[in-house]
């Protein structure tokens, strides 16, 4: 099986398919590599698709001390695939988890990638959520610790932002629920406590925001609830962002609606590709509602 080694030793396992320029996928925290197999069949027609397993995530390494787990680590861990790929660049892809580990890369590693889609950001980043969401990571911990993987997969699957996937594909819902259940109960709680409930607020971010000059398309789903606020900050203050949201969509938008997915990401990577990728025009920020005084 295929593995890149991070510089702290631990071995990711990824997968690949096609050739061209590269698309990396990066997971959100009840996924793993295999949420992105629609991506993955689609980006791989025309592109070099790239995914993998985050740390914590089987086949990939499961560290057992939780300081092996940060937000740094997460947007290390793309930079430490693409190394072992011998990839300069790529267009990067991120999910939730994924997609602040996208933001964070983008932060740590600019001149590394192309562009950045960050999708189904914000969980717990709003001011008046954080202590909230610290207190609901830590929860998840301890009953991922006290009745493992399958309980808590029944009870996780079928949170405010992910009943509208069931709603939509309960085929599609199932398989999500069942590959939830098989992740390691160690690295589900080692991420819970060392990347989730640690991660910086997205609205303590806002300079290195402003600083951020790489192709950015912000995406989120319209009842992806937290994701909402924090999708506008992003846009407001990232002057090459452009945001998207998709209508009647949860938390999982790349599981649930695949094809939508796909035709926005496929979109904005072309025009990346094009050189036709737009920085916001100083004109379009001002005091003045109409442009009249």
């Amino acid at each position: 099986m295929p593995h890149a080694t991070t510089d702290d030793g631990v071995r990711l396992y990824y997968e690949e398919s096609g050739s061209g320029t590269p698309v990396i996928f990066v997971h959100e925290y009840a996924g793993d590599h295999r949420s992105w197999e629609a991506q993955m069949r689609h980006f791989g027609r025309r592109y070099r698709a790239i995914t993998y397993a985050a740390r914590g995530y089987p086949p990939s390494d499961v560290p057992e001390n939780v300081a092996q787990y940060s937000q740094a680590r997460a947007a290390n861990d793309i930079a430490a695939v693409l190394d072992h790929l011998k990839l300069d660049k790529a267009h990067v892809v991120g999910l939730s988890m994924g997609g602040f580990a996208t933001l964070h890369f983008g932060f740590r590693h600019a001149a590394r990638a192309h562009s950045l889609v960050v999708a189904g950001c914000g969980y717990g980043a709003e001011p008046d959520q954080r202590d909230r969401f610290r207190a609901e990571a830590e929860a998840i911990a301890d009953f991922i610790t006290q009745n493992g993987m399958p309980v808590f997969a029944e009870k996780y699957a079928y949170g405010p932002t992910r009943v509208q996937f069931e709603n939509k594909d309960i085929r599609g819902f199932a398989e999500f629920k069942q590959q939830l259940s098989e992740h390691s109960a160690l690295g589900a709680r080692n991420t819970q406590l060392g990347v989730q409930r640690e991660r910086p607020s997205l609205y303590d971010l806002i300079e290195p925001m402003q600083a951020l000059a790489v192709p950015t398309l912000v995406l989120t789903g319209d009842e992806d609830w937290p994701c909402l606020q924090p999708g506008l900050l992003m846009k407001q203050h990232i002057s090459s962002a452009a945001l998207a949201v998709m209508p009647n969509c949860g938390h999982a938008i790349n599981l649930e609606d695949p094809d939508e997915f796909n035709r926005i990401v496929a979109s904005f990577v072309a025009q990346v590709d094009a050189g036709r990728w737009p920085m916001r025009d100083p004109r379009a920020v001002t005091a003045s509602i109409t442009g009249m005084r």
